[in-house]
């Protein structure tokens, strides 16, 4: 293109990407955009929008379990039966107290190992490995591990206390005031991994020239971390807290394998609570309203959340 002719395009259409500048624009690579974005969303539609909007409309049904058995639409009825339901609530309240009972330790002690591990240690590689093993192991394998270490007879925890002569020992995950704080423990210990990786990213971002000049002007640790790492680290904090909110929120499997909700309910998660009505009780229609409940509370909760976080200039 030669000078004259930029300036004539530019005189009648403005600057690319300017108001002035409307010309159409062509289709093809949007449309070959989205035919390389089709195979990725082929399986989020089938596997996770599908169920949902299923799961949805079963809310709104009194579908049970039996292949003779009509399903009949009802409306609000099993949300109206919700509302007066006290087992679900203490459930949910219970939930919420893992929630943030695990979440917030996870995060306080994941960021201390981050920090160390950020460290220039000796065989620091070993250490890093051997922080993710926890990550590594399923759910189930946790719970029975940890199922071991809280028996009450052989396990390594009672054993422990009655070597140190601090008298017999308890059991943990069948007393109704040890079982919630004991099977917190071993969620924070299963968390802590993903937490630690993704804050140990976070930290190495942090530019070294920043904590250098930082101690040169006499900052010490403390002042380093606030002024210089924690902005940095902030945006990854937020990220990774929300979305372990959500994970612990949501946990099934490890409570079911160390206790199953008991005793007497005190670690009835209300993922426990909607899986025994649906497939204890065969109550798919309720148990599904069970869940777009607690879909809609914690969308609520983690969008007050975020609003308050990001809308206050925190993160900028």
């Amino acid at each position: 293109m030669t000078l004259a002719s930029a300036t004539v395009r530019t005189e009648r259409h403005g600057p690319p990407g300017s108001p002035q500048d409307k010309r159409p624009r062509p289709s093809g690579r949007s449309a070959g955009a989205w035919f390389l974005v089709l195979p990725a969303l082929i399986p989020i539609l089938i596997l996770s929008v599908g169920p949902l909007l299923y799961g949805i409309a079963l809310a709104f049904t009194d579908a049970q379990s039996g292949r003779t058995r009509s399903t009949q639409w009802v409306g609000g009825l099993n949300f109206q039966d919700l509302l007066h339901d006290t087992l679900f609530w203490d459930s949910f309240r219970i939930g919420l107290v893992w929630a943030f009972g695990v979440t917030v330790p996870q995060f306080v002690l994941a960021l201390g190992l981050a920090l160390l591990l950020n460290q220039n240690l000796r065989m620091r590689w070993l250490a890093r490995a051997l922080a993710i093993i926890p990550w590594a192991m399923p759910e189930v394998v946790v719970g029975l591990m940890w199922r071991l270490v809280y028996h009450p007879d052989a396990g390594f925890l009672n054993e422990t206390i009655r070597d140190l002569g601090l008298g017999d020992g308890r059991d943990w995950l069948t007393g109704l005031a040890t079982a919630l704080p004991a099977v917190i423990v071993v969620g924070v210990w299963a968390g802590m991994p993903q937490t630690t990786v993704a804050l140990l990213a976070g930290v190495q971002n942090t530019p070294q020239e920043l904590h250098e000049a930082a101690a040169l002007d006499g900052a010490g640790a403390w002042r380093r971390f606030r002024t210089v790492t924690w902005p940095v680290l902030r945006p990854v904090a937020l990220a990774i807290t929300a979305l372990n909110f959500i994970w612990n929120f949501n946990s099934f499997a490890l409570v079911y394998v160390l206790t199953n909700g008991g005793p007497g309910g005190r670690t009835r998660l209300p993922m426990l609570f909607a899986y025994e009505e649906a497939f204890h009780y065969g109550q798919f229609g309720y148990a599904a309203a069970m869940g777009c409940v607690m879909v809609a509370v914690i969308s609520v909760i983690l969008a007050v959340y975020l609003a308050g976080r990001l809308g206050g200039g925190e993160d900028r």
